[in-house]
């Protein structure tokens, strides 16, 4: 199955000249999120996963059906000041300036493996700090997966630098 034929692309949003590709209408579609979900599972049947980390806030819809096919837990990765226990925080550089994802201290054990997800991998910045934030929680990063890749802009490569797998479904060239 065609995974972007799901894909909308808006264009100039959320500004001139980005291309956003907006995966609401691949979830609208049951036969296309069930494939997405089936896609993104298959390379780690068999596999020791014992949580998915979905990051904020897209990778918290794939995150969790994942989750459920591996029937292992879920653990959100948040942007700063979202999770209401105690956690641990990793910044990280955006375009102009910084940004945060948290994580809760008691949400990941030491040897847990994880899966990271999300929907999408550009810069891959926040994956970084996804994978920061495991491995000082002691958990090992079994892989990243995402439904879309951005191959010009370095984010897989930056992922991949770090010793992580990354998983991807479709790829769109020069955005």
């Amino acid at each position: 199955m065609d995974i972007k034929k799901y894909i909308r692309t808006i264009p100039n949003y959320p500004k001139e000249g980005v291309m956003f590709r907006d995966i609401t209408t691949l979830w609208q579609d049951a036969g296309g999120l069930r494939t997405a979900i089936d896609q993104l599972v298959w390379p780690y049947a068999g596999v020791r996963i014992d949580k998915v980390a979905g990051i904020e806030a897209r990778g918290f819809v794939l995150g969790g059906a994942i989750a459920h096919q591996l029937s292992v837990g879920f653990v959100p990765i948040r942007k700063k000041g979202k999770l209401p226990f105690d956690v641990i925080g990793e910044e990280y550089e955006l375009e102009y300036g910084t940004d945060t994802v948290e994580v809760h201290t008691d949400a990941i054990k030491e040897g847990d493996n994880i899966l990271i997800v999300d929907d999408l991998i550009a810069t891959g910045g926040t994956a970084e700090a996804a994978i920061k934030l495991v491995r000082r929680a002691k958990g090992t990063v079994v892989g990243a997966a995402f439904v879309i890749d951005l191959p010009d802009i370095g984010g897989r490569a930056r992922i991949e630098a770090m010793g992580v797998n990354v998983r991807t479904l479709c790829e769109y060239e020069g955005d």
